[in-house]
């Protein structure tokens, strides 16, 4: 994400009214407008990897993974992000055109550009939904991913696979092999 684009804040309908005919992606949190940046063959490749191997694990249950080109809607913060990579198991989603609202799984790849914004005011962004049960955050140059849980008393609790051989995804109950995460740098 890159600085804001528009010195005057929209409202939530002309954000979406002015998203759709842009050529790029933009986020918007309560009225101001982020451009999305593109990524890098190591971040696209991760992100292809998951959503992939989502896609076919989660074959045949209710939860279905979705790219970047899928918006999240956080009504409580007005705002909408594309996330890297999410898994949603909400027949309301499975119904949506523009923007989905009930994600269980979100996961990012992290770029130096992001990094710091993904692991704070995006996190706490995410945390207002009450669907949202697991963070992921994969880090493309150190091979290291993250995931933050919120366990049953609502506190979220960091789980860090480091050299693992698999990525086991507590809210989506599946396990991905690292080497799939990472296959193809």
């Amino acid at each position: 994400m890159v600085q804001a684009q528009r010195s005057e804040k929209l409202s939530r309908d002309a954000y979406l009214t002015w998203e759709a005919a842009q050529e790029l992606r933009h986020e918007f949190v309560d009225g101001e407008i982020f451009t999305m940046v593109g990524g890098t063959r190591y971040h696209e490749t991760i992100v292809l990897n998951l959503a992939s191997t989502l896609r076919n694990q989660l074959g045949g249950t209710p939860c279905r993974a979705y790219t970047a080109g899928m918006k999240v809607r956080v009504e409580a913060a007005n705002a909408y992000f594309y996330p890297d990579v999410f898994v949603t198991c909400s027949e309301r989603d499975h119904q949506a055109v523009e923007a989905l609202s009930e994600p269980r799984l979100i996961l990012e790849v992290l770029s130096p550009s992001t990094e710091a914004y993904d692991r704070g005011g995006k996190f706490e962004k995410y945390r207002m939904l009450p669907s949202f049960e697991e963070y992921v955050l994969v880090d493309p140059d150190r091979r290291h991913i993250e995931s933050f849980r919120k366990d049953i008393t609502g506190h979220w609790v960091l789980y860090e696979f480091r050299g693992q051989l698999e990525l086991t995804l507590a809210s989506g109950g599946v396990a991905i092999p690292t080497v799939e995460v990472f296959a193809n740098l």
